[in-house]
C-alpha cells in the first residue's frame, strides 16, 4: 500500500500498473477539494493522449493499481 500526503499529490506522477488505451503515464493536474479544504478527489491527466479522469485520491493507495513515479 503506498503512503500518501493528500496535500502533496499535485503535479505528483504515477504509473497504472494495468494500462488502458495505451495510457501507462499519468500526472495529477488539480487536487479537489471540500468546503472544509480536505482533498476529496485528484484529477489525473495521461501524459501520451491528455485524457483526463477524476480518482477519488485514496484509490492511488492501491499499489496493485497504481505504482509512484513513472516506470
Amino acid at each position: 500500500m503506498n503512503r500518501i500526503n493528500p496535500d502533496k499529490l499535485y503535479h505528483s506522477k504515477w504509473t497504472a500498473t494495468t494500462p488502458k488505451n495505451k495510457e501507462k503515464h499519468f500526472l495529477v493536474t488539480e487536487l479537489v477539494r471540500d468546503d472544509d479544504e480536505h482533498v476529496i478527489d485528484v484529477i489525473l491527466q495521461a501524459v501520451l493522449t491528455h485524457r483526463e479522469q477524476t480518482l477519488p485520491w485514496r484509490a492511488l493507495k492501491d499499489d496493485t493499481t497504481w505504482l509512484m513515479g513513472w516506470r
